[in-house]
């Protein structure tokens, strides 16, 4: 059985995966006018996906202390 923490990990991860495929179709797309938009695309993915880095990171560690 999962637990409340397990459910909003999972969660979690799943919101940002599928706002970084969002954006990634942006950036694949005709949706960028200026090297502007394109570096805060780039700049939004990099840091959606260190998130999802630190949470399995975080995992890890908790998972070592059990």
């Amino acid at each position: 059985m999962l637990t409340t923490n397990d459910l909003f990990e999972r969660e979690l991860k799943k919101l940002l995966k599928a706002e970084i495929e969002r954006l990634s179709e942006i950036l694949a797309g005709n949706g960028i006018s200026d090297f502007s938009q394109y570096k805060y695309y780039v700049g939004a993915i990099h840091g959606l996906s260190h998130a999802l880095e630190q949470c399995e990171e975080a995992n890890s560690i908790v998972e070592q202390t059990r």
